[in-house]
């Protein structure tokens, strides 16, 4: 864990240096009633706080030094008004350094719980494989809130028998049923994604294996249950894409495109951009017992240097401070042509955090394919 002073921008590291010097200027102005005295036990606790241990005891020491010189000049030094100055200072310095180990000891402690949360996501959502044949591969998962690494977005990549098949998802709700939902649709989508022969099937295999998992939760869970979800697959010697859209958001497919295909076109060099929506979508995966039949995949085009970009509603419900939702056609067609999928999750992350200048309400995942050419390879 870096040091917490490491964390802080300068202005704040210099803060209770501040207060330190303009409280001993205020007292060296006015001795007899030592009015700067507030400024240095606010210095003390402020460096306990923010700063690190050796920065805080060198605070503490400065004031009581401080206070020291100034009761010998003003010759209060022995008498009980010197006495009871400096015993003030030299207890709001030890108070500061309590702080300090106080907030040490939480900083480890919840260091501690990161690292078994890092642990948990790599376990129930680890990194695909940045290279699958033909595919390029990148992925990002980012938690709406701070601290937290784990929740109700999810992704995969599976090589079959079938070709390659990916999914993207996101549960409804979130903590502890979110992460458990997910571990159960990874678990089956890389057991179905071999069997089923195609992807209507394997959204059939997801919808068991979350139904069994349904019945085990309260009825309140039973009533929310879902998961939105959007399955795709590229199959072996084929320059196209299958998608079987599960109330999820479209795909987006980043050029090259033929003249005339329906899209944004790219803006000083960039990539054409468009969303690829389902002609049919179909219900999210938890709710086969409305009774509504499943779609079937669509095929559509992926020629060799086009990425896919699957997201979650984290991307495409973001909002900005007037509360419109950030649009990835319009926003990634400005700032292409990228040489990968990393390129492409890079700038998109960026821009989305651009969009809405400050936190997010929900978590983001997001996962881009590109197909390069034969004997290409993507640095991603």
């Amino acid at each position: 864990m870096a040091p917490r002073s490491e964390q802080w921008p300068p202005y704040v590291r210099a803060a209770p240096w501040l207060l330190t010097v303009g409280g001993l200027v205020w007292n060296s102005l006015d001795p007899a009633d030592y009015w700067g005295d507030p400024m240095l036990a606010a210095a003390a606790v402020l460096a306990g706080a923010l700063l690190s241990l050796r920065d805080t005891v060198a605070v503490a020491v400065a004031n009581v030094l401080g206070i020291l010189l100034l009761s010998a000049r003003d010759g209060s030094i022995g008498t009980g008004a010197g006495y009871l100055e400096l015993a003030n200072t030299a207890f709001a310095a030890l108070l500061g350094i309590g702080v300090n180990r106080v907030v040490a000891r939480h900083g480890r402690r919840l260091e501690r719980v990161r690292s078994v949360a890092e642990a948990a996501q790599r376990a129930v959502l680890p990194e695909p494989p940045a290279r699958v044949g033909r595919l390029s591969v990148a992925a990002d998962y980012r938690a709406a809130q701070d601290e937290a690494l784990i929740g109700g977005d999810a992704y995969a990549l599976q090589v079959t028998p079938y070709g390659v098949r990916g999914l993207i998802a996101d549960v409804r709700g979130k903590g502890l049923h979110a992460v458990g939902a997910v571990s159960v649709l990874l678990g089956a989508f890389r057991e179905g994604s071999h069997r089923a022969p195609d992807l209507a099937a394997l959204a059939d295999a997801l919808e068991d294996s979350l139904l069994r998992e349904i019945e085990r939760m309260s009825e309140e869970l039973r009533l929310e249950g879902f998961i939105t979800a959007l399955l795709v697959e590229f199959p072996p010697g084929e320059g196209s894409v299958r998608t079987l859209d599960c109330g999820h958001p479209g795909p987006y497919l980043l050029g090259p495109y033929p003249q005339g295909v329906d899209g944004v076109d790219g803006v000083d060099g960039g990539p054409a951009v468009r969303r690829l929506d389902a002609a049919d979508p179909g219900l999210p995966l938890g709710m086969g017992g409305l009774g509504v039949a499943r779609p079937l995949p669509e095929s559509r085009p992926f020629p060799a240097g086009s990425t896919l970009l699957l997201v979650t509603d984290g991307v495409t419900e973001a909002r900005d401070a007037a509360g419109e939702f950030y649009d990835p056609v319009l926003g990634l067609a400005p700032l292409g042509p990228f040489a990968g999928p990393g390129e492409v999750l890079e700038a998109l992350v960026a821009d989305v955090e651009r969009w809405t200048g400050g936190p997010r309400d929900d978590d983001m995942a997001v996962l881009a394919i590109t197909r390069t050419a034969d004997g290409e390879r993507l640095n991603d």
